[in-house]
């Protein structure tokens, strides 16, 4: 095998992607897309998919891959399913060697290719940094799209400071219409291209672990394209947990969310408080200020003003 070729690619949103690199990185060849130009020009391809993640058209541009590449090619394909359908019997028909990823595939499979090899598939647990306990833990969450490396040099830049040991830990979720590809990897690229500290990257996860983070890490960080505003829940779910904020502020920000009272503006710090008790006073402070923002005083709000309707307007 001269490269490793599959549909999806990003090991972040595909398991079939995961295998494919990993076997790529341990045979020391490239891992293309399918519809990558230069696979014509490769000798002896490992094709490794599995046909229902394909779209119509996509199946369709299989078929003219399999149309289309040189006849001196020796096609390899690893099936890891299998659903009878004619442009798998194609693929079968014209690839020197079939590997399936179990035994029921094998077995399904053993009629029309008696020569099928029973294969499987390796755990792919590669990015596996310890959470090894650091002196400073800081948590960051909030949509994908939305988080922001560069103040993350910043940040570093007063942790290092402090000559305590520190990690983040950073969890993401998706905006309804983002791919996940470009958002996961763009945010994680993003921390890592300017945070040099060991970074754990914890995907989706549910509000009971958010809560859990929130609780046991020394500090929380969101950073915001101009200022922390009223409408930003992330910050104040964080504060409404009693955790310690990293934020940034401007003149549009609450005013309820002060520099050092209870919040910590990123652009004020010169030194990052680490007393436990500076921090349990700030902490608490900026519990009490996110109350402004609860959900009763949303709703004692929006029905005050909702009662001040004259009744000459009000639509029946």
């Amino acid at each position: 095998m001269d490269c490793i070729v599959g549909y999806h690619l990003n090991p972040l949103s595909c398991g079939i992607a995961k295998f494919n690199q990993a076997l790529a990185e341990e045979l020391a060849v490239p891992h293309l897309s399918l519809f990558d130009p230069s696979v014509a020009r490769m000798s002896r391809p490992l094709l490794s998919i599995k046909i229902s993640e394909f779209t119509k058209a996509h199946a369709r541009d299989l078929e003219r891959f399999l149309d289309d590449r040189p006849a001196t090619q020796s096609l390899r394909l690893f099936l890891h399913a299998y659903d009878d359908t004619p442009i798998e019997h194609k693929l079968i028909a014209e690839s020197d060697i079939v590997y399936v990823g179990n035994v029921e595939l094998a077995n399904r499979l053993k009629p029309i290719c008696p020569d099928v090899v029973e294969s499987w598939c390796p755990g792919v647990l590669f990015d596996v940094d310890d959470f090894t306990p650091t002196d400073i833990s800081v948590f960051t969450f909030g949509m994908a799209h939305k988080v922001r490396g560069d103040n993350y040099r910043a940040l570093e830049a007063l942790l290092n400071k402090t000559g305590k040991s520190h990690s983040l830990y950073l969890s993401t979720a998706l905006h309804e219409g983002t791919a996940i590809e470009s958002a996961f990897t763009g945010a994680v690229k993003g921390i890592r291209s300017n945070y040099d500290g060991p970074v754990h990257f914890l995907g989706f996860i549910s509000d009971t672990a958010v809560n859990h983070y929130l609780q046991t890490t020394t500090f929380f960080a969101a950073f915001f394209p101009k200022g922390v505003r009223a409408n930003n829940t992330s910050l104040h779910t964080a504060l409404s947990a009693g955790a310690v904020v990293i934020t940034n502020l401007d003149e549009n920000s609450p005013p309820v969310y002060k520099h050092m009272e209870t919040v910590l503006d990123i652009n004020q710090l010169e030194d990052l408080p680490t007393d436990p008790n500076v921090l349990a006073r700030i902490a608490e402070a900026g519990k009490v200020a996110a109350e402004s923002f609860s959900w009763g005083k949303l709703v004692d709000q929006l029905l005050e003003a909702d009662n001040r309707i004259p009744a000459a307007r009000m639509k029946v």
